[in-house]
């Protein structure tokens, strides 16, 4: 039976530079098992790298680190560059791929301490961020984006945005049923279903990181733009900006701030690092429309609980639960009707 320690090893040994040992930990803050942080000891020196497996399972693997290089030659949004990447080993590990390791803490696990400066410092680059990826990358179509012969493609295209972002909100109602929240299932539908005239069909579907949240990102405290690095770009979606901007919104501002004056401040702080790099009509049905795609988010959020909790004691589960319900019932009530 391999373990993490012979997987690293042999891939070290096909990919890797001479070296005289190396230590490696897992990240926190919500990161696979798959990930590795290794030192290696090579002339008395120490060099940093990240080795990520393909997860078990069918999941799509390729897309990761060509959207690494897809983003990093086509924006300044802060990606780790691969240094590796090996579709099918030589040796008897899954596939993997080597990225620089880019320096800066887990921001899941320090968002709450920061300081207001560092925070609103946070959301502005956030914004930035977003913006910086909106305007540079289209497609002709909205779907999840995958490979084919190593070009990037919409893979589940749909050319309504409305009705695409309904398949996705239903994928995530499906996997409700085996979660302490099916009872919301059938409430949650009738809220959808009326408000769904609200979603735009047309518009230019952009590059969506659809897991852009505090645990995939890497940042520095202190610094004028703290984010230090953008992570997991395994799912990726061609989306309405909009979207992607409400998401953001739920997982940094509203699901985890109470205080109405400060999250509106960091509001405006998101939304004027977006418009530095493209022009949002924020007051043109934007806020309407927002409650629903934060409603799809929590209801993602719902699907995954039992994965992301499983380790967890019963109190913090309890806690996480009634936190998701809260956020469900102010959410049902901030829809449109």
């Amino acid at each position: 039976m391999s373990t993490p320690e012979a997987d690293i090893r042999a891939v070290l040994e096909e990919s890797g530079p001479d070296y005289d040992g190396f230590t490696f930990e897992t990240p926190g803050g919500g990161h696979q098992s798959d990930v590795y942080m290794v030192t290696l000891d090579h002339g008395g020196e120490q060099y940093e790298v990240v080795v990520k497996f393909k997860p078990a399972g069918d999941i799509p693997f390729d897309i990761e680190p060509k959207l690494h290089e897809y983003v990093a030659n086509r924006t300044d949004v802060p990606v780790p560059r691969i240094l590796v990447f090996k579709r099918e080993p030589a040796v008897d590990v899954r596939p993997y791929f080597v990225t620089e390791r880019v320096h800066g803490e887990n921001l899941a696990t320090e968002f709450a301490t920061l300081s207001p400066e560092d925070r609103r410092r946070v959301m502005r680059q956030a914004g930035h961020i977003l913006g910086d990826l909106h305007s540079e990358i289209g497609f002709e179509a909205f779907g999840r984006l995958d490979l084919h012969d190593g070009r990037l493609i919409v893979r589940d295209w749909m050319g309504s945005w409305r009705e695409y972002f309904e398949r996705l909100t239903r994928a995530h109602l499906s996997r409700l049923d085996e979660t302490p929240f099916a009872d919301v299932k059938g409430r949650a539908l009738e809220t959808i279903e009326p408000a769904l005239e609200y979603v735009p069909e047309d518009g230019v579907p952009r590059l969506v990181h659809d897991d852009f949240r505090p645990a995939n990102l890497l940042f520095e405290a202190g610094t004028e733009r703290p984010i230090t690095a953008v992570l997991d770009w395994q799912d990726v979606l061609a989306a309405l900006p909009e979207y992607n901007l409400a998401q953001t919104e739920f997982l940094f501002i509203d699901s985890s701030v109470t205080d109405p004056e400060v999250r509106e401040g960091l509001r405006s702080e998101f939304h004027e690092g977006y418009t530095e790099h493209r022009p949002m009509a924020f007051d043109d049905g934007y806020a309407d429309r927002r409650p629903l795609y934060q409603l799809s988010t929590l209801l993602w959020r719902m699907a995954g609980f039992e994965s992301v909790f499983d380790d967890d004691s019963g109190l913090v589960r309890a806690r996480a639960e009634a936190q998701y319900r809260q956020q469900f019932e102010r959410l049902v009530e901030a829809i449109p009707q």
